[in-house]
């Protein structure tokens, strides 16, 4: 008597739309995180001087704080 293993039709290489998913769920995440980013600039910048102060930025240091390059510099007052 003969058997057959029901991987026998299976390749072992991982399919190509997996890889596509993957590539359009990170695309999906940057998009997001960008208009989050974008959201975040709007609305500092809706902010007037004295408030900005009370955060610990100026003006000029919006687009660093919401992207992250300002952070070391503000955990040094924290």
């Amino acid at each position: 008597m003969t058997t057959i293993s029901q991987t026998a039709g299976r390749s072992l290489r991982p399919s190509s739309s997996s890889g596509f998913l993957a590539t359009l769920v990170t695309a999906a995440y940057a998009l997001f995180d960008r208009l989050e980013r974008r959201t975040a600039v709007k609305t500092l910048n809706e902010l007037d001087d004295r408030a900005l102060r009370d955060i610990g930025i100026t003006r000029s240091q919006i687009e660093d704080a919401v992207y992250g390059q300002f952070k070391t510099e503000l955990t040094r007052y924290l």
